[in-house]
């Protein structure tokens, strides 16, 4: 018998009391895309769009607990994971995911800040690579992101294909290491899985962007529960995002732009 509940998207996330990323910009994307949201919060942040000025991690029994409920009553078509802070966060997420094994899991990997502080401990990255990447279907790295797992700089293009490789070695079945961070008019971000490499092409914006990179792992999650495969996903939210970035505007004192994550419904 088919189940009649729609396909759900959870993320999995730090909340952002500035609107522009974390949990919030998740839900407005599943929203844009047509997909109902869930989430279970991994960190509370007290922001706005000049900075962090106090986070607060919920005890992680309260966290599995949020999980466990959404899991528990709706249909997860996909997963997507954000800041989760601490060893005991990760260890907590991965126990999940491992227990309810959702279809697919896309991961954020948030271990760099705007201002390049590098936010996990060591041993919070260890485990990011040891018990959440090998569960991933798709991991979302920045240049920073991407060079702290795996231990070396990344300068051009022809580097950043070869760091997909060997992302792709860590245990994920798929990566899409975005480009933003590499010099040049255009701005390239390259997926690949086990059949092969394709780029993604958009002109670089001269906006400085806050959540952008939220905001496309939880496209790609809301586009995989509509039957998009990875590749296809892909695509077509790294062209959402440069949308929502170009449709962008500026709601506080800061000069980060917060993206406009209706704009697709709103230039129909």
């Amino acid at each position: 018998m088919n189940d009649p509940r729609p396909l759900c998207a959870l993320t999995i996330a730090g909340s952002d009391s500035g609107g522009g990323a974390g949990i919030q910009a998740d839900l407005k994307t599943f929203a844009a895309h047509g997909v109902h949201g869930l989430s279970a919060i991994a960190a509370l942040t007290a922001q706005h769009t000049r900075g962090v000025t106090a986070v607060h991690a919920p005890p992680t029994g309260f966290l599995r607990a949020q999980i466990d409920a959404c899991f528990d009553d709706f249909r997860i078509g996909a997963v997507k994971l954000g800041m989760l802070a601490t060893t005991e966060i990760i260890h907590a997420v991965a126990d999940a995911l491992e227990a309810w094994r959702p279809p697919r899991i896309v991961l954020d990997p948030v271990m760099v800040a705007t201002s390049g502080a590098k936010l996990l401990e060591d041993s919070a990255l260890a485990a990011l690579r040891e018990r959440l990447i090998p569960l991933a279907d798709l991991i979302t790295p920045n240049i920073p992101e991407a060079e702290l797992l795996l231990g070396h700089a990344i300068a051009n293009g022809d580097e950043a294909e070869e760091a997909n490789r060997e992302l792709l070695r860590l245990g994920a079945r798929a990566s899409l290491l975005k480009g933003g961070h590499l010099a040049g008019d255009a701005m390239t971000d390259r997926y690949a899985d086990a059949a092969g490499t394709r780029e993604f092409h958009h002109s670089r914006l001269d906006v400085e962007g806050h959540g952008t990179g939220c905001t496309l792992a939880s496209a790609i999650a809301a586009n995989l529960c509509r039957d998009m495969d990875l590749a296809q996903a892909c695509a077509a939210s790294t062209d959402y995002v440069h949308g929502a970035l170009r449709h962008g505007y500026r709601p506080g004192r800061g000069a980060v732009v917060v993206l406009a994550h209706d704009w697709n419904l709103r230039t129909r």
